[in-house]
């Protein structure tokens, strides 16, 4: 008998003018640290793929500048599988590294010329084309909005970027560049211990914009179930308590926490674990009551809502 057929969970679009990106994206930050062989990262991806996860997060400098050259070389082991996937990478940060013996100081960059060679030295290292999405990591106090607009858009017509957004960017600074140029998502930090996108603006300016958030460490980091401080408990109580309410696992209901707002957040799940792409995944489904969304939104305030 053949293997019952599994429902994949539907691409979903960032902003009108697109990219579509799978609902739950995969990390690939800590790849450097899993200690897999090219077939075993191989063998990740494959994974990713038959759950529905297409969509994989990058940035330059994960892994010390190692990560994207770890996952090109898995991907070249079956190349026919980059038509099944999305690549998203990020640039703008320069950190002292013996990968890049040019760089003297940990600092931010956003010039024609550091993110022309930061997009071609990634194209190199994940063995591609092109990226259909490239994010300028953190904000460049000397950005000069118009010239990187004009830099983004010869990456566009050339074809090695098809799409492009911010990351850790403030509304003000979101949009200094948006004006110039019509960018797709903001990938910021969001989960139940962190939560200062929900007054800052930042969710307010993708509702308005129509743009769907890209959220990093929604389990901050792990902190949301091993932290010891009153936060983390006060939460950890609550989520515990609402898990066996709704029947998923903790972690799910996380997830569910984030998915429940309006502005559509698209979150990267960065485990190298499948049982963590699965619940994630499992949140999709997971319908959220209001009233529980502010019971964690309150354990994590310590107070009641003003």
């Amino acid at each position: 008998m053949s293997a019952p057929s599994r429902t994949l969970p539907s691409p979903v679009l960032l902003a009108p003018q697109g990219p579509q990106l799978s609902p739950i994206v995969a990390g690939a930050w800590r790849m450097a640290d899993w200690g897999f062989s090219p077939q075993q990262r191989l063998g990740w991806i494959q994974q990713c793929l038959d759950l529905g996860v297409s969509s994989f997060d990058h940035a330059d400098i994960y892994g010390g500048y190692t990560v994207e050259q770890l996952f090109g070389e898995a991907l070249a082991l079956q190349p026919s599988l980059r038509q099944q996937m999305q690549l998203v990478s990020k640039c703008g940060i320069k950190l002292v590294s013996g990968a890049r013996p040019g760089h003297g100081l940990n600092s931010y960059d956003t010039s024609r010329a550091h993110v022309l060679a930061s997009v071609d030295a990634s194209l190199r290292a994940l063995r591609t084309d092109h990226l259909d999405l490239l994010l300028i990591h953190r904000p460049d106090f000397l950005m000069d909005p118009q010239a990187l607009a004009d830099t983004l858009a010869d990456l566009r017509r050339a074809g090695k970027v098809l799409n492009f957004g911010v990351s850790n960017h403030r509304p003000s600074q979101l949009s200094l560049l948006h004006e110039r140029l019509p960018l797709v998502t903001n990938q910021i930090e969001l989960s139940p211990l962190q939560m200062g996108a929900l007054a800052d603006g930042t969710l307010d300016q993708c509702l308005s914009l129509g743009l769907r958030p890209m959220i990093w460490s929604p389990l901050a980091g792990g902190r949301l179930f091993t932290g010891e401080d009153a936060q983390a408990r006060r939460v950890q109580a609550v989520l515990a308590q609402l898990a066996v309410q709704y029947g998923v696992s903790c972690a799910t209901l996380a997830y569910a926490w984030i998915l429940r707002h309006p502005s559509r957040p698209v979150p990267i799940a960065g485990s190298r674990r499948v049982a963590a792409l699965q619940e994630a995944l499992a949140a999709l489904t997971l319908d959220l009551a209001a009233e529980d969304w502010y019971r964690v939104w309150e354990a994590s305030m310590g107070h009641p809502v003003p």
